[in-house]
């Protein structure tokens, strides 16, 4: 942490976890046992952003594609977001996290949506940070269900077509209630964004972590912190000559 400016912290970000599946193949051992490791990842991961100060954390658990996966997977990933959820239940109240979902949460199953709303509702009212969990979640059909409210609401007659604005649509995204995101890390290697908030990472910073997700640590989430804070960020303007070249503590 001693890298990190404590003054220029991103407010949101936003983690697509890759590589679960790979560190057990590496090892021989089935999918399901690379799972549980990124489970624990996850729960480093979280502590270590509660520790750092960060406003937001979304971390992108389970996409609308991943669906299509084996259904003993499926069922194992189920059973592993529920255990979780039941294990983190004390820790996510004890230190003023708000657990948040978005996605298709109507498709989970009941097992885990039995421990998922109780404790977004016993938590609403905690602010220390937002915790987001993308669960069968897609950022094109975020959009496209973004499009039908506002096209609901000009057939309906409560806004006009020139109401349909940037900043309209956005107000119906859920991922973004919290902010746009202001970096988003992959782990696992690969370079792209997989339909990942996609309306709202247009002026993200991206950090592409060669190590997998199970591998994942509290230096490496430093390491993508710290990398932010060395850009400047220009939102499509140009450069100011009065900005410093790099915000990294020596």
């Amino acid at each position: 942490m001693s890298f990190v400016e404590a003054r220029n912290l991103p407010g949101h970000v936003g983690i697509i976890m890759d590589g679960n599946g790979r560190w057990a193949q590496l090892r021989g051992q089935p999918r399901a046992a690379g799972h549980r490791e990124g489970a624990a990842a996850v729960r480093r991961i979280v502590r270590a952003a509660r520790r750092l100060g960060l406003r937001a954390l979304t971390l992108y658990a389970f996409s609308e594609q991943n669906w299509s996966r084996p259904e003993e997977e499926v069922d194992a990933l189920m059973v592993l977001l529920r255990d979780f959820l039941l294990n983190e239940r004390d820790e996510i109240l004890d230190n003023g996290i708000r657990l948040n979902a978005v996605g298709n949460l109507g498709r989970l199953p009941s097992l885990v949506r039995a421990v998922l709303d109780p404790l977004r509702r016993d938590t609403e009212a905690n602010g220390q940070m937002t915790l987001t969990l993308a669960l069968s979640y897609g950022g094109r059909e975020e959009i496209a269900f973004a499009a039908r409210e506002l096209a609901k609401a000009v057939a309906a007659g409560r806004i006009g077509p020139d109401d349909v604005t940037p900043d309209a649509l956005r107000a119906q995204m859920p991922s973004l209630r919290v902010g746009d995101p202001d970096l988003v890390i992959r782990t696992g290697g690969e370079r792209r964004i997989s339909n990942f908030l996609l309306y709202g990472l247009a002026y993200a910073e991206l950090y592409f972590a060669d190590v997998l997700w199970p591998d994942f640590a509290e230096k490496d989430l430093y390491a993508a912190v710290a990398s932010f804070q060395g850009r400047e960020r220009r939102f499509g303007m140009t450069a100011d000559p009065r900005a410093p070249t790099t915000r990294i503590a020596s």
